[in-house]
């Protein structure tokens, strides 16, 4: 026969009478409803007695991956993606020769100019 525990047959470990309609199915809850610009619903429910600044204004929504706001007129915007850029599209912005040696030219001078007051400090 195994004992321990002090916990009477069927009783739930840690309840009691106090806070119980605080946590699970007895707490009292307000219902959230957020769309995102597909159109999709989501309902989130939050404890009654939380603070409005700690109830989130956007979301994501599981349905489509997208941020959903609790104004249903106004959703967030679909995010814009920047497509693909393929290697010749990388190769084709890369700069000139001239501007190449321009620049650097000019970070061989800032080398420069630092190490001399860093000689001079020394």
């Amino acid at each position: 026969m195994a004992a321990g525990g002090s916990a009477i047959r069927g009783s739930r470990v840690g309840a009691g009478p106090m806070g119980e309609q605080d946590r699970g199915y007895h707490a009292d809850r307000i219902k959230i409803s957020y769309w995102d610009a597909l159109g999709n619903e989501t309902v989130r429910y939050f404890a009654a007695n939380l603070p409005e600044e700690e109830i989130p204004e956007i979301i994501d929504c599981p349905s489509s991956g997208l941020p959903a706001g609790r104004d249903k007129e106004n959703p967030p915007e679909v995010a814009k993606l920047e497509p693909y850029k393929t290697h010749l599209a990388y190769v084709k912005e890369r700069r000139t020769e001239e501007e190449a040696a321009t620049l650097l030219e000019e970070a061989l001078q800032q080398l420069r100019a630092r190490r001399g007051t860093l000689s001079a400090q020394n």
